[in-house]
């Protein structure tokens, strides 16, 4: 945390600074009484715009209990469609600008976030019609602005998706990853009034990818945080942190695009076999777990189409460049793809095995 030291203290003197911090970890790990405290105390201390944006409840039914989430296939689009709110938003407070409602999407998701943007000093009131454009308050748009996104975002394409949406706008990126351990989770969550169950915290504990900034460049500014979040040294790792990622926005390149072509090819050349062996292999091995798990043979037929239509489509995404599932701008790790591959299998799986897998 060396460099952030160097900017202690900057305050809010530059004008319009802003970041986006992602908050990851288990359920229960901690985050959101984390996000909210950080918000409080930087609000108090610093006079920054600081909004904690919860996935729990921002997103309707989305984590809210085994009974109330939404179906397993509906859960990316409304990640995407949350990213595309906030970019939304972001768009407007760096253009002083109101903020307008979608022409199109879930009408409950975006009133969702509208409220927490208003309930946290964001967003002026709506007037008589709740369909034109918001006022931003003064403080979204005058000093620095930091969004904390509280979620579980378990594996790394969920944050890489948040670090592309940085880049493009030139904003701060970190992250803080909470490292509980697994059966002080599962204790806090049992304390829930909507507790998950045990065995889906369990499962994403063992699907869950932490920053390595060794590996993935990007991942460069993140901490990880053990123990008391609200401890005197963690909060002062962790305020070092936000001003570093203030003070250096992600540079946006302007890519070549006969470059971008060229790069495409060679990376399908050097990925799509092993892309297709391997992914060959998981579904091979979920068929043989479902067997295990007794599914009924007109299941094991549907689920058996489902991975296999889902395999060829990542295949061509990589074949043809095309986006439907790989969120990348260049595809050039492959532990990406399979994370990414896993995600969606993972959803498929949900609706046929009679527990978490």
């Amino acid at each position: 945390m060396k460099a952030a030291a160097d900017v202690r203290g900057a305050g809010s003197e530059g004008p319009r600074k802003r970041a986006l911090c992602v908050l990851c970890g288990l359920p229960a790990a901690g985050k959101s009484t984390l996000a909210r405290a950080l918000g409080q105390r930087l609000r108090r201390e610093r006079g920054w715009a600081v909004g904690v944006v919860s996935y729990d409840d921002v997103m309707p039914g989305f984590a809210a209990g085994a009974g109330a989430q939404p179906s397993p296939p509906r859960w990316r689009p409304l990640r995407q469609e949350l990213l595309g709110h906030l970019e939304r938003f972001l768009a407007a407070a760096a253009g002083g600008r109101p903020l307008s409602a979608p022409a199109d999407g879930a009408a409950a998701l975006w009133t969702a976030f509208a409220a927490c943007l208003e309930a946290q000093g964001l967003l002026l009131p709506a007037g008589p019609d709740p369909q034109a454009p918001r006022p931003l308050t003064r403080s979204a748009v005058a000093g620095p602005l930091l969004l904390l996104l509280d979620d579980n975002f378990y594996y790394r394409s969920m944050r890489y998706e948040v670090y592309q949406l940085a880049r493009k706008h030139s904003l701060g990126f970190c992250q803080l990853f909470l490292d509980c351990p697994l059966e002080t989770c599962l204790r806090r969550n049992g304390r829930r009034p909507q507790a998950l169950p045990s065995e889906t915290i369990r499962l994403m504990e063992t699907r869950l990818e932490r920053p390595d900034a060794g590996t993935h460049a990007w991942e460069r500014r993140s901490l990880t945080v053990e123990g008391p979040a609200c401890s005197a040294e963690a909060s002062l790792e962790v305020t070092d942190l936000l001003l570093t990622a203030l003070e250096n926005p992600v540079k946006y390149v302007e890519e070549n695009m006969e470059q971008k072509e060229a790069d495409r090819i060679i990376c399908s050349a050097n990925v799509l076999h092993r892309a297709d062996q391997t992914l060959r292999r998981i579904v091979s091995l979920t068929m043989k777990e479902a067997k295990d798990e007794q599914v009924l043979p007109s299941n094991m037929k549907l689920l058996a189409e489902e991975l296999n239509k889902l395999k060829a489509e990542f295949l061509e995404d990589l074949r043809q460049g095309n986006k439907k599932y790989l969120c990348f701008q260049q595809t050039t790790d492959f532990s990406d793809v399979i994370s990414d591959f896993h995600y969606e299998k993972d959803n498929i799986v949900q609706k046929y095995f009679s527990k978490p897998h």
